[in-house]
């Protein structure tokens, strides 16, 4: 791995994921529990077309349906579980004789809104009461999931669903809707953001009256911005307002006059805070009065340092898992340490994302030898952080769940007046890989972060 002196966001491969398997194609992220938060019961008009072999005609009527969410305010990158109940329908027992008891398959749609589009695909465990000839079709609950990917609030409302029924023939009745109502909501927070403002000085001390020379990075371009001494958490007497150019780099001349000075700050806004101010950088008014003879003045100086990892190992090998069968290929990551020794109000988070699988085949597109995939979805870990001993910051693992391409919060730590310290960061991470997927050795890469 590759780290840069001074550098406040780092992101470089982090590891190709090897798997030796013998197991078979795409793979859809795992169902989840249903949701625990009531939501609102909806009533939509469908247009249900039993199967060809049936003799039945068209059901139009209305179902009723709820849909639940398992986290109604999740962050940016967080899987969210959706649950989809259908209480009523007007699609009837297709076959003429009684049904058996669990032999009806549902799968249906979520439709997604507001700050996030798209669907959600759903499916139903193999589970009914016996249907009596011409009766109406159960209840049945659908489940799955999907990434959070923009921040703001996400509509849902129920789509259309297929009823599939496996008792002497596979009957399939599809139940279609349009202009279904929202039934659920939730609002999805964004990732947290560092705050990458900084100062450094000229000099790291001097005598009553002295101009400090600043230099600022990471300020909102063309912001106005103030520079001002630092006693502990209160401001001095020393202030000098500056302007931040196209880069956002300030620079300004303070004239430290008061002898309380500590430190120097620069900030946006009217007063400095951890999202738009920058870390104290030391600095020592040197008493100009004359000591007495045989004594001496000692000064120390403490210097900002980085935001830094480093990563043990570059590769991670994932367990074999057995032709036909599939099933679950696991393995750990190379634990990574970030280091921050800024000193300033600033958290950080590192993000992981992972690509496609590509496994055996190759060849130009229409040959017949596309690589067979497995989706990076597929990839899911459990993260873990731990503070070293002495650091003044405790960090927070990111939640268990899938990588994928749109990434996952690996770990965190967030904003506050002093932020700073030693942290090891490590997780689990399983492959689902479905059964008869070819035999070979899969890879992928997945990439981390740190801002």
């Amino acid at each position: 791995m590759r780290t840069r002196a001074g550098s406040r966001r780092w992101s470089a491969v982090f590891g190709a994921a090897v798997l030796v398997a013998a197991a078979g194609a795409a793979l859809s992220a795992p169902a989840a529990a249903g949701g625990e938060e009531p939501q609102g019961r909806v009533e939509f008009p469908t247009y249900c077309l039993p199967p060809q072999e049936a003799g039945l005609p068209p059901a139009d009527g209305p179902t009723t349906a709820r849909l639940t969410v398992d986290d109604p305010a999740p962050k940016v990158g967080d899987t969210v579980t959706v649950t989809y109940q259908v209480t009523g329908t007007p699609a009837v027992n297709p076959i003429g004789t009684e049904l058996p008891a669990d032999v009806l398959t549902p799968t249906g749609r979520i439709l997604l809104g507001g700050a996030q589009s798209g669907e959600v695909t759903v499916v139903g465990a193999k589970r009914n009461d016996p249907v009596q000839p011409g009766a109406g079709l159960p209840a049945v609950t659908m489940t799955g999931t999907f990434t959070v990917t923009s921040p703001g609030e996400i509509t849902l409302a129920p789509g259309s669903y297929t009823l599939h029924t496996s008792h002497l023939l596979d009957l399939d009745t599809t139940c279609s809707a349009t202009g279904t109502p929202v039934s659920a909501r939730l609002t999805a927070t964004p990732l947290p953001r560092a705050n990458l403002r900084s100062v450094s000085l000229g000099a790291a001390y001097g005598k009553p009256g002295a101009e400090v020379r600043i230099t600022g990075v990471g300020f909102a371009p063309g912001s106005a911005v103030t520079v001002a001494g630092r006693a502990g958490a209160a401001e001095t007497t020393d202030r000098v307002a500056a302007t931040a150019d196209e880069r956002g780099a300030v620079l300004a001349e303070l004239p430290v006059t008061d002898r309380a000075t500590t430190a120097v700050v620069a900030y946006e806004g009217r007063a400095w805070s951890a999202q738009q101010g920058s870390g104290p950088a030391a600095y020592t008014v040197v008493d100009a009065a004359p000591l007495p003879q045989g004594t001496q003045k000692v000064t120390a100086v403490v210097e900002q340092g980085a935001l830094s990892m480093t990563q043990a190992g570059e590769a991670i090998a994932l367990a074999a898992v057995p032709y036909g069968e599939g099933g679950a290929a696991s393995g750990r990551i190379g634990a990574v340490t970030v280091k921050d020794a800024r000193g300033g109000p600033a958290g950080w988070t590192l993000i992981g994302k992972v690509t496609d699988f590509t496994g055996p085949g190759g060849g130009p597109p229409g040959s017949g030898r596309e690589p067979v995939r497995i989706p990076g979805a597929s990839l899911s870990w459990t993260p873990s952080c731990t503070a070293a001993d002495g650091s003044p910051s405790r960090c927070t693992a990111g939640s268990a769940g899938p990588v994928g391409p749109e990434g996952a919060v690996l770990a965190s730590v967030a904003d506050a007046a002093l932020v700073g310290g030693t942290f090891t960061v490590d997780a689990t991470v399983t492959l689902r890989v479905p059964p008869y997927t070819p035999p070979g050795a899969y890879t992928a890469v997945l990439t981390l972060t740190l801002s």
